[in-house]
């Protein structure tokens, strides 16, 4: 980020609060609530991808995977501006003097990678319309809770998370932004036969990245030698990112980003949940979740 724009950018910070509204019963952030009219009627063109998931999903994971898959395993080309710049994210309105998701997308050409975290009810409809592909990825209820409490206290643009008790209701209750975890991966997963949506778990790719970035790559329609594909598993690691800057997000300042209080790729791990949960939370936790997910078909692994 240019000094001019840092300056500008520390100064909206200053008078910067985080306010919550919500559309169609969505918790959604306030200055997202103020351009909603803007962001439903995103024009998708054919060509676009979208990667969708619930926040702290393994988002930023598969932008990198999906990149590398279009780049041909081209790691230079994929360096070429932070993963926040090069997958415009269409939901997000941050602050001044940082254009908008869908700004960014307008001014791009195609094919474009786009990312939102909204639950498919608020999707812009031009999407459905351009039979868009989506990646959507899923992560299991728990392990999600722990990552998006910590990025919740490092991300200035989202409300703070308060203690991990009541964080453990907010998020159960689905009062954090975009909502609740279950109607989310439940809306996604339903629509998995109507349009072109590739559906993908969080601990598959954890337990065998290899085969689920194969299935990532045919269902884009490419084909890459065993080579490239070695090569951008390497490359997309926990710990190939973890150092990446142009992924990690070293490259926005403490005042947006303050990874001074936990990194913002944490540990990219399955059960993490084990070390946060009391006895307590998890009997409440599995109650709660077999009334909402029982007959669903959607199967999650919250260990390894």
């Amino acid at each position: 980020m240019d000094p001019a724009a840092l300056k500008e950018l520390e100064k909206e910070m200053q008078n910067f609060q985080v306010t919550m509204g919500n559309i169609e019963g969505v918790p959604l952030l306030g200055a997202t609530c103020d351009e909603w009219d803007t962001i439903y009627n995103f024009q998708a063109r054919e060509d676009d991808i979208l990667i969708a998931t619930y926040p702290k999903a393994g988002t930023t994971w598969m932008q990198e995977i999906v990149d590398l898959i279009l780049q041909e395993g081209d790691v230079q080309k994929s360096m070429r501006a932070p993963c926040y710049v090069k997958v415009p994210f269409i939901d997000l309105v941050p602050m001044k003097p940082m254009p908008t998701g869908v700004e960014l997308a307008q001014r791009m050409a195609s094919p474009r990678i786009l990312k939102t975290h909204l639950p498919i009810n608020l999707l812009p409809p031009s999407f459905w319309e351009k039979n868009v592909k989506v990646v959507y990825v899923a992560r299991n209820a728990k392990d999600c809770m722990v990552s998006y409490y910590y990025f919740q206290k490092i991300n200035k643009g989202l409300p703070d998370p308060g203690t991990w008790d009541n964080y453990f209701s907010a998020f159960l209750s689905g009062d954090v932004p975009w909502g609740s975890w279950f109607d989310h991966v439940l809306g996604w997963w339903k629509a998995v036969d109507k349009h072109q949506i590739l559906f993908v778990f969080y601990e598959d790719m954890i337990k065998d990245p290899m085969h689920e970035i194969q299935k990532v790559m045919k269902f884009l329609g490419k084909d890459l030698s065993d080579e490239v594909l070695e090569n951008i598993k390497f490359h997309t690691s926990f710990q190939a990112m973890k150092e990446n800057p142009m992924t990690n997000y070293s490259t926005l300042p403490n005042i947006v980003f303050d990874q001074t209080i936990s990194p913002f790729m944490r540990k990219g791990i399955v059960g993490d949940w084990k070390t946060h949960f009391l006895v307590a939370q998890n009997i409440i936790f599995d109650e709660e979740y077999k009334k909402k997910m029982e007959g669903s078909g959607l199967n999650f692994h919250s260990e390894l």
